[in-house]
């Protein structure tokens, strides 16, 4: 049996109307409408016209938020050699090789938001593929994070890097900030991952792309968003 919405969640949701916003008029709403103590992060809902279930109409990518993510991700490098440098230099959280692979298999270790690994070391990843891939985790060459340039990689995740991924009932989920951002900035990250979903759209995908869409904090309800701009853009 479903929980019902408490009463701070329905007076937030009866300042909503029932019609697609700008995006302009969506994010201020939903900074004015916030009733929970903490700082809550702010999404964006993408639902688009594409086939998860066919290969030629997975839609991923990776986008750097112009203003970041409101906190700084801890980065796990798992590398060899000259690189292990080059990752400490880079402000890298976590830093090893088979060791922390070894550490994330015996202890379930996942004490890290994003993992960067230098392609000598995916063979041994494998190992721990069952254990990252549920949970976004596990690197890979289309997302930037396996790659022999392990510093701009750990610098991009530490910027505010965020993949994006199509899910199966084809829905884009992602972070855009915090609440406590500045309108504006919010906004600015806002926009920068739509264009970047937008671009994103695979030739296979038929008619209407985005679907639907939107934003909403952690706890507070969703703001429609108004997509007729969005699907002129990638007409």
């Amino acid at each position: 049996m479903a929980n019902k919405p408490g009463k701070k969640y329905l007076a937030a949701s009866n300042q909503v109307e029932a019609r697609p916003y700008n995006l302009e008029d969506a994010i201020p709403l939903i900074q004015k409408i916030k009733y929970s103590k903490f700082d809550e992060t702010v999404e964006v809902h993408m639902r688009l016209g594409v086939d998860p279930k066919h290969a030629d109409q997975n839609v991923r990518g990776t986008v750097v938020l112009p203003n970041g993510l409101g906190k700084s991700k801890r980065v796990l490098v798992v590398t060899s050699g000259d690189k292990l440098r080059e990752a400490e230099a880079a402000g890298a959280d976590f830093i090893g090789g088979e060791d922390m692979i070894a550490r994330i298999q015996s202890e379930n270790w996942l004490d890290f938001d994003a993992v960067v690994a230098s392609p000598d070391m995916m063979r041994s990843m494998a190992k721990v593929a069952k254990l990252l891939g549920p949970r976004g985790l596990m690197p890979n060459p289309k997302t930037g994070t396996v790659t022999q340039d392990i510093s701009k990689a750990v610098q991009e995740v530490k910027a505010g890097k965020v993949e994006f991924r199509v899910d199966k009932t084809g829905v884009v989920h992602a972070p855009v900030g915090k609440l406590s951002f500045a309108k504006e900035k919010l906004l600015e990250n806002a926009n920068t991952l739509i264009q970047a979903v937008i671009r994103a759209k695979p030739a296979a995908a038929k008619g209407k792309y985005v679907k639907s869409a939107t934003v909403c904090s952690t706890m507070g309800p969703g703001v429609s968003l108004d997509v007729t701009g969005y699907n002129q853009r990638v007409a």
